[in-house]
């Protein structure tokens, strides 16, 4: 295994996992806000606390990581 199946291997399965943190996320709000809908005339901006905290900022690291492993993807290829 060389290189650059290593870096399609990681691309890979970062990606999976970046999906299912992204689908976290949005479980826990409701269906009606995750397309547009205001829903309870809450504000749209909130702080966010502990898992959902976490799982934003998992979400920001895995996405770094997939840009960089992407580029460094091409640039080996």
């Amino acid at each position: 295994m060389d290189f650059g199946n290593f870096l399609n291997l990681a691309q890979l399965l970062i990606s999976i996992i970046l999906i299912v943190v992204v689908l976290l996320q949005t479980r826990g709000g409701d269906i009606g806000a995750a397309f547009g809908g205001g829903g309870g005339g809450g504000s749209s901006f909130r702080t966010r606390r502990g898992l959902e905290k976490t799982l934003f900022q998992l979400t920001i690291l895995l996405a770094v990581i997939f840009v960089g492993i992407s580029a460094m993807s091409v640039r080996w290829a």
